[in-house]
């Protein structure tokens, strides 16, 4: 966990120590909500085992938007930012166990030490980049097998232990597209 946040987000292990010390662990079961759609929620996380998914509902379908695993940060960005009511919903896709801090309590760290708003800044313009990056990249429509095999390549771990209608849904396509483009990439 610690080597996946400090390559992800370019930063010290030492100042992450120094957040870690000031946040609490916290432990969700598999399907546990941790942020529910239309409630307030201005809690930061860093996971530290298992998998999140973010999602939202559409007549009654669930649209997959991200997907978070140990070294990530978690966080609705409607109550985080704004303190309104959150239009996602965020889960546990199994057992998982998290660093937590309210934004109120992060907040008095980064007034507290210069290094550590650095330490948040920089956090928060890496979260702005993925999302910058995701939007360009799905921008210039690839195929359904090119995402699929993107996301081989840069997050292998979802695909053990993300049900597959979660990870079409991710894909924006219907699970039985997505074992058509498995069973297509075993053959070869």
């Amino acid at each position: 966990m610690i080597r996946n946040f400090c390559k992800k987000y370019k930063l010290p292990e030492k100042n992450l120590f120094e957040l870690l010390s000031n946040m609490t662990e916290v432990r969700f079961s598999k399907g546990e909500l941790i942020i529910k759609e239309g409630e307030r929620n201005t809690n930061f996380h860093l996971l530290k085992k298992g998998i999140w998914r973010a999602y939202f509902l559409k007549d009654g379908t669930e649209n997959s938007l991200w997907f978070a695993g140990p070294g990530d940060v978690a966080f609705s960005s409607w109550g985080y930012v704004d303190g309104e009511a959150s239009q996602i919903n965020i889960e546990s896709v199994n057992d998982s166990v998290a660093y937590c801090i309210s934004k109120a309590d992060l907040e008095m760290l980064y007034s507290q030490s210069i290094d550590m708003a650095n330490f948040g800044r920089k956090i928060f313009e890496r979260e702005i980049l993925s999302v910058d990056i995701s939007s360009v990249a799905y921008g210039t429509p690839p195929t359904a097998k090119e995402r699929y095999l993107t996301l081989m390549e840069e997050n292998p771990e979802l695909l053990q232990d993300v049900p597959l209608k979660h990870l079409a849904s991710y894909l924006y396509i219907t699970p039985q597209s997505l074992s058509r483009i498995r069973a297509g990439l075993k053959k070869k």
